[in-house]
């Protein structure tokens, strides 16, 4: 059940939203279809089709909940109606129909008329199930704060009566953005977690790509591109960056033969069709330096001059302290740990990413470097403390446990 809740539930929730036109409903109706499931699978097995059995019995259980709900009785029974003819006309869509509910909630959740600041983490709540913590950790917010904006974009969706449909070409270039973001945060919590015992949530990295397969499909657009290759070229090292117990392997040890070649190659030729276009953006560029890295046949033949300028036009094109901090490392591996270490202390001393876990990492790395140890093992404690996921934890503490080796 928790596999299949793991794999199924957001994508029952979505196609729930589809019918229902109710967040709060189609949760509640969710979770009674998995009491049911519970049940009856114990008894029968697990059906064939285990998503559209969830999604059938979710929709009879809000139908349930909505006629219990007396004193809402005529409207209770207009909406058990619509429901049970919108479903009526939805019993033969296919697997790929239901999945895409997903995209549909997506460009809901993006719509122009709900506040930017309110899309991405309404999305990421609602179409991928990431916990208000973990929104407010990528976002580097605080969770009281992200609530707050979550439960406005449902309010907003509600009595704007925004339509749960994936938009027209001519409208999807003006959603474009929110939805790219979106897409992209959710690859990034995959990839890394923000919290919890494991490094990566491959379903949510599978389902950013997926997503971003569809998006392309619809708008072919340089940055849609952009984005997809820099997830496929990120996806292709999964298996490298793992020991077999779960800790982290640095991008610099991993053993190259277990990447993906077929990711690589896939997402080298759509760098190749972004950068052709001329109309290069932030994805497209993170793309393209994701692809030296996946054309370097061990980590000391990494073209980091190459990366260095790179990092630069993206800092160009989409400026942030963390593309800054990423740059630095950049800088520290083609120019020496000192040259990276100052543009670290300089983003520091401006107030930004204190309370950015791998903003301390890099400093702490960057002096050891430097043979900084005392100064070293404060960066790294520091980190430590601000890190909730537990293979960093470690990683982190076996730093500072051979830093206390130093004399």
């Amino acid at each position: 059940m928790e596999e299949a809740y793991r794999t199924h539930s957001r994508a029952v929730f979505a196609t729930l939203v589809r019918l229902i036109g109710d967040f709060d409903l189609a949760e509640e109706a969710l979770h009674e279809a998995f009491i049911a499931a519970l049940e009856k699978w114990q008894q029968q097995g697990i059906p064939a089709d285990p998503r559209s059995w969830l999604v059938s019995t979710g929709r009879f259980k809000a139908i349930d909940v909505i006629r219990r709900r007396a004193r809402f009785h005529r409207a209770a029974d207009e909406l058990a109606q619509r429901v049970e003819e919108i479903a009526a006309a939805n019993a033969s869509v296919s697997e790929r129909e239901i999945q895409d509910d997903r995209l549909r909630l997506i460009f809901t959740c993006c719509h122009p008329a709900i506040d930017p600041k309110v899309q991405v983490p309404l999305t990421l709540r609602e179409v991928c199930g990431l916990t208000t913590e973990e929104i407010a950790s990528a976002f580097l917010a605080s969770p009281s704060t992200m609530a707050q904006r979550i439960v406005r974009g449902k309010a907003k969706i509600r009595d704007a009566k925004i339509p749960f449909v994936v938009p027209s070409l001519t409208e999807l270039p003006d959603r474009l953005d929110a939805v790219l973001s979106v897409v992209y945060l959710v690859f990034n919590e995959g990839y890394s977690a923000s919290t919890g015992e494991s490094l990566t949530r491959p379903d949510l990295s599978q389902e950013a790509i997926r997503v971003s397969r569809l998006i392309v499909e619809l708008l072919p657009d340089p940055e849609a591109m952009g984005l997809l290759a820099m997830m496929l070229l990120h996806e292709s090292r999964r298996q490298a960056r793992l020991t077999p117990d779960g800790d982290l392997v640095l991008l610099e040890d991993q053993d190259r033969s277990l990447w993906d070649r077929d990711l690589i190659d896939e997402g080298k030729l759509w760098v190749q069709r972004s950068l052709e276009s001329r109309r290069v953006g932030g994805y497209a560029i993170q793309a393209a330096i994701s692809a030296v890295h996946a054309g370097a046949v061990t980590a000391d033949a990494t073209d980091w001059p190459q990366i260095v300028a790179l990092y630069g036009v993206l800092m160009q094109a989409t400026p942030s302290p963390v593309i800054e901090l990423n740059r630095a490392v950049a800088v520290a591996m083609a120019d020496g740990p000192a040259a990276g270490l100052e543009i670290i202390e300089a983003i520091l001393q401006r107030g930004e990413l204190q309370g950015y876990r791998l903003a301390h990492a890099a400093r702490g790395e960057l002096l050891r470097r430097q043979g900084q140890i005392d100064a070293a093992r404060a960066a790294f404690r520091r980190a430590l403390e601000l890190a909730t996921q537990e293979p960093e934890r470690r990683f982190l503490t076996r730093k500072l446990d051979a830093l206390d080796q130093v004399e």
